[in-house]
């Protein structure tokens, strides 16, 4: 894993219109591609935004809606993990969807505790909920967790993510909504962490281990 460039795009979703959430998606991405980064990955529900005041989550949108960003992870030879509504045994709930330049769609999975890429340029497998033995593939290289997390919540996340690196020796790289979107190294050590405000995170793997920056979305 030589030369890897990763990003986090930290973005608050408001609202509830997906058309305007995917123009923002594309300008995070293409903002990454001039960066050369490999892989995207966005905060929970950052496609269809938060729940509705009923309580429920937004309905997830339609194939034709996500073209764009089908697109352009074709055209910039990226990968995108953005949040999305899914619908499991008739009951919605928070889901990732997943991008890649040699996929011709999109897919579709429940958020889980978080997602691995499998290696650098493989597939995406979710971890499940089990705290004691989540099932990590073997040659996973990176583990990605989007999120909604109130600047209330930051330190008791961090510190979660911080064990989680360091027991499964494991980089880890979080997209946060509200701020303080992160990338650990596998020895569990902070690598790079955001304030508040829209910007992209980004991670670069090179011999001597992770480099991260913070860039402003302009």
């Amino acid at each position: 894993m030589s030369h890897w460039n990763i990003a986090a795009a930290q973005y608050r979703p408001n609202h509830h219109c997906v058309d305007d959430h995917i123009t923002h998606h594309l300008r995070f991405i293409t903002a990454a591609a001039r960066l050369q980064c490999n892989l995207v990955l966005f905060p929970e529900l950052s496609l269809t935004g938060p729940a509705l005041p009923d309580g429920q989550l937004p309905a997830p949108p339609d194939a034709q809606q996500l073209t764009p960003l089908i697109d352009a992870a074709h055209a910039h030879n990226v990968s995108v993990i953005a949040g999305i509504t899914v619908e499991v045994r008739g009951q919605r709930q928070p889901g990732l969807a997943w991008f890649t330049p040699n996929q011709p769609r999109a897919t579709f999975y429940p958020h889980g505790a978080g997602a691995c890429l499998e290696s650098r340029l493989g597939g995406l497998s979710i971890v499940d909920s089990q705290p004691d033995q989540p099932n990590i593939a073997p040659d996973a290289a990176l583990f990605t967790r989007g999120m909604a997390v109130s600047e209330t919540g930051w330190s008791a996340t961090f510190s979660q993510l911080q064990r989680f690196a360091h027991r499964y020796a494991i980089a880890v790289l979080m997209a946060n909504r509200d701020g303080g979107s992160a990338l650990w190294d596998a020895k569990g050590q902070l690598i790079v962490r955001a304030d508040r405000g829209e910007l992209l995170l980004t991670g670069r793997f090179v011999e001597q281990g992770w480099q991260g920056e913070i860039i402003p979305l302009r």
